[in-house]
């Protein structure tokens, strides 16, 4: 009974050693990839290259599930405002729903099941073949030269790719509360435009993306580097950037949501 119990507790032990020492790993991979930030921007065809593999190649999920998260919202709305006798106030429903909280979270989340885990596994797929080695053996800085760029590619793309997916969302609700439902098409547009406050709900949104954006990348691209060099090494690391990622971002949006409901009130 005791040989167990002290077995127990040294597998705690080592497990909340590891976890302190990979946080700890991980802000001075942070601190270093902002040390190293100005050779990607000194060399800025490293970073735009990165930001068509993250943000351009990610369109077309982004924009797709956005229309269709729209058209979700305009049905569910519908639904639920005509029961109080304010159908009309259909645009301010979707576009609030988008811009402070559907957009940027689920757009970060896809954002880190497509090209987050695609960084990981570029990047663990480099470790594991000694690029990042070679590069070292050349006096070529694998953080400066890999890892920044996508870092900030990940950084400028994922505010980008959350306003497309609310804007293909409003259309969503557009196409269906006005088009197929048939709400007022000037009592959509004036309510939405009269309610959406640019200071209180768009830039609060575009923090939240950006806050996502720094949060999302810099996992991928931890995840990757610090990658055991094999196969079941990379996988697991792509599986931990999909799981670490999504449960930051829920996080970080109910940080981000109480702050900014507080400054409100």
């Amino acid at each position: 009974m005791l040989d167990a119990l002290n077995s127990g507790l040294r597998l705690i032990g080592n497990r909340v050693v590891n976890a302190v020492w990979r946080i700890g790993f991980a802000a001075r991979f942070f601190i270093a990839v902002l040390m190293y930030s100005g050779t990607s921007f000194r060399r800025f065809n490293l970073t735009i290259r990165e930001i068509y593999f993250t943000g351009v190649l990610s369109l077309i999920i982004i924009l797709i599930s956005g229309l269709f998260v729209g058209m979700v919202l305009g049905l569910q709305g519908y639904d639920t405002l005509q029961r109080y006798g304010a159908s009309e106030a259909l645009g301010v429903l979707v576009a609030l729903s988008l811009v402070r909280e559907l957009g940027p979270v689920i757009a970060a989340l896809l954002f880190a099941s497509r090209a987050g885990s695609a960084m990981t596994a570029e990047i663990g797929l480099m470790k594991t073949t000694e690029q990042l080695s070679a590069m070292e053996m050349m006096a070529v800085n694998p953080i400066a030269r890999v890892v920044a760029p996508r870092f900030w590619a990940g950084v400028f793309s994922m505010p980008l790719l959350a306003a497309m997916f609310s804007a293909m969302g409003v259309l969503g609700g557009y196409l269906v509360g006005v088009k197929l439902i048939g709400v007022d098409e000037g009592a959509f547009w004036s309510q939405m435009q009269s309610s959406v406050d640019v200071r209180l709900d768009i830039v609060n949104g575009v923090i939240k993306s950006f806050v996502f954006g720094v949060a999302v990348t810099l996992i991928a691209v931890f995840e990757g580097y610090d990658a055991e060099p094999t196969a079941e090494g990379v996988s697991g690391a792509t599986t931990r950037t999909v799981v670490t990622s999504s449960l930051a971002i829920l996080a970080l949006d109910f940080i981000l949501t109480a702050f900014m409901f507080r400054g409100v009130g």
